[in-house]
């Protein structure tokens, strides 16, 4: 897989790698499935209940069909005809399964982000290519995803520790503490509304506005079955605290799962 920068800042992920040694292309081409794969392994652990969809981003990943834009944002093939393409604007995809996908996470999403944490460790791996027989050792073609699991995020740098919440060894990052940031970074305004609700599910839209006019808009879900049971019976509220915790979290550039977007048990 290569990267061919355009004129207009456009990245196009395209399947086919040149070299100019055949065993050099193979060489490459196990170094990019294995950063997917590495990056993959890592995201079912935070996100379980998409477990399928992973798969499937991946699939969409290896195939080349997702393009990052020069802005920040993506266009990702359909699977079902290849020729319908998704966007994703600010974390959030225009696909159908979006509303419906655990925490907005859709197999478009998700091959986003698992792009866009691969190429900093495939671009590395690539130089070591350049420079002569790779240091590391060649992984085998990843032709079967369904045993990675993953967890996604890391500690995110520049995340004061008073607001990192640290839970069975793995980090956190508290509600108030993105709301303080925010502020800190010139957020004006943070709404949400709920866009669904019912006796099981509730679904909330949330949008971050920021004084240099830069909008973040993000979705967030809640049931009695996924908020901890001391708040059961207001799980309606949380859907909105996870919405603009996440829209919060676009905005910031952290990748921290909120400590409000965790499931009872979590």
């Amino acid at each position: 897989m290569s990267t061919v920068p355009e004129a207009n800042g456009t990245v196009k992920f395209d399947q086919q790698l040149t070299s100019p040694a055949s065993q050099k292309q193979t060489d490459t081409r196990q170094v990019w499935r294995q950063a997917v794969a590495e990056v993959a392994e890592r995201a079912t652990t935070t996100l379980p209940e998409s477990t399928g969809r992973i798969e499937k981003a991946v699939a969409l990943v290896l195939a080349g069909d997702v393009e990052v834009l020069g802005d920040g944002t993506a266009r990702v093939a359909s699977q079902s005809n290849g020729q319908t393409l998704y966007h994703l604007v600010n974390g959030h995809c225009d696909c159908k399964d979006s509303p419906k996908a655990p925490q907005g996470w859709c197999k478009h999403r998700l091959a986003h982000a698992i792009v866009k944490r691969a190429m900093p460790v495939a671009r590395e791996r690539f130089a070591q290519l350049d420079q002569g027989p790779p240091v590391l050792p060649a992984a085998p073609l990843v032709t079967d995803v369904s045993h990675l699991c993953e967890k996604f995020v890391a500690p995110a740098p520049g995340v004061p520790p008073q607001h990192i919440v640290t839970i069975q060894g793995k980090p956190f990052v508290k509600f108030a503490g993105l709301l303080q940031m925010a502020h800190e970074r010139g957020l004006v305004s943070l709404t949400a509304d709920w866009t669904y609700n019912d006796g099981e599910l509730s679904l909330a839209h949330a949008v971050a506005t920021f004084q240099d006019g830069r909008r973040f808009e993000e979705a967030g879900d809640a049931s009695p079955g996924n908020v901890t049971k001391k708040i059961g019976v207001h799980f309606r509220r949380v859907a909105l605290t996870r919405a603009k915790a996440r829209a919060l979290r676009d905005a910031l550039g952290i990748e921290l799962v909120a400590v409000e977007e965790l499931a009872d048990g979590e």
